[in-house]
């Protein structure tokens, strides 16, 4: 017997708006809006999208030693994080694998996190089993989570609140918007400047509609969040990310902090160190994470082996879809080495319902991120 999904506090909303509603890491989401995911997508980067991300974890972490201990876990700066910060992390296992990859805040008296929903559970055991010393972790089970993402993002928040307009990328800060008390951080799944805005649940709906009397603003859902993120370059974690993956193979090195690597001076400390580090001193891996653009009109899919011009399978594809900003499939997948460092440009073949599509190897992002950094 199937369990029950779950629904967010923003459900009966999604509803309302005719709603297209899918499975989704025990959630029935939304998955496309009558607007559909073409448009959904390129209304997002043209204007304003509003997400419902609420099936995500919030986690909230207290105590003197809290960020010390957390660094046993993850394999980036937390100790000297500043306050109204927050850094992108992956929990790795003694392997050198990525269990998640989560954001990570310092919100003065405590540190917050945000967890992907398909790892929720394991991640709060995984905290709850191996952070040591004074901590607690507190699950946040009773605040929403909103992304508004977009060019028009900033000025429609400041409308609410202009003190958004004073944040940069990846600053987070107690703000009340709509009378209401959040947590607001300039972030986002999408490449585009924008906010997640963490609301207590009993006002989720509320702040939904007021941003969406906005005409700038349109729902979006779960196909075009996909296809924004990938077109951006950003891994999405059970796909391009999992526990046979290190973030070396993951091309995430940027995200193990200098602070942790071989010559910081809190170097290691956390699962798997001796893998990774080795890995980023000797360049020394099996596969490489890359970017393809495919030649034809056909999306190539998830799953889908990669051939060279010999025939031989070289890889697999871990993400992949039509791109609308991009106006062309693209995807992306794990190749040996020797693959990653021929030019872009490299010519390889994506088996699709029994054809070999071509594809070339191309840098990401597909479409240009556009963060606000001041």
């Amino acid at each position: 017997m199937m369990a029950e999904l779950l629904t967010t506090p923003l459900h009966g909303l999604h509803l309302d708006m005719g709603a297209k509603m899918v499975p989704f890491a025990g959630y029935e989401m939304p998955v496309q809006y009558p607007l559909g995911v073409r448009k959904e997508h390129l209304h997002c980067r043209e204007q304003a999208g509003l997400f419902d991300v609420s099936h995500m974890g919030q986690i909230r972490l207290h105590g003197d030693d809290a960020a010390k201990a957390l660094e046993t876990l993850v394999p980036v700066d937390v100790v000297d994080l500043p306050k109204g910060k927050q850094r992108y992390a992956v929990f790795t296992n003694e392997q050198g694998g990525i269990l998640d990859d989560l954001m990570i805040a310092n919100l003065g008296d405590h540190l917050f996190l945000v967890v992907n929903a398909a790892c929720k559970a394991q991640d709060i055991q995984h905290l709850r089993d191996n952070l040591k010393g004074d901590v607690t972790v507190d699950v946040v089970d009773d605040r929403a989570l909103l992304a508004l993402q977009g060019p028009k993002a900033a000025e429609v928040l400041a409308t609410f609140n202009p003190q958004v307009s004073e944040m940069v990328f990846m600053d987070i800060q107690p703000i009340t918007v709509n009378g209401i008390e959040c947590v607001v951080s300039r972030s986002g799944y999408t490449g585009e400047d924008g906010f997640e805005i963490s609301v207590p649940a009993e006002h989720a709906a509320s702040l939904a509609k007021a941003l969406l009397d906005d005409e700038a603003v349109e729902w979006i859902g779960l196909g075009a969040r996909d296809s924004l993120r990938l077109e951006c370059g950003l891994c999405l974690y059970g796909h391009d990310l999992d526990t046979t993956t290190t973030p070396v193979e993951a091309t995430l090195i940027w995200a193990i902090s200098k602070v942790r690597r071989a010559d910081g001076e809190r170097a290691g400390g956390f699962p798997g160190e001796q893998i990774i580090l080795d890995q980023i001193a000797t360049k020394a891996v099996s596969r490489k994470r890359i970017g393809l653009v495919g030649q034809s009109k056909a999306p190539v899919r998830e799953g889908s082996k990669l051939f060279d011009a010999d025939d031989n399978q070289i890889g697999i594809v871990t993400s992949g879809t039509f791109g609308p900003t991009k106006g062309m499939p693209v995807a992306m997948g794990y190749l040996p080495p020797e693959f990653e460092f021929i030019a872009p440009g490299t010519e390889v073949y994506a088996e699709v319902r029994g054809k070999k599509l071509p594809m070339t190897v191309e840098k990401m992002p597909f479409v240009p991120q556009r963060y606000y950094r001041g």
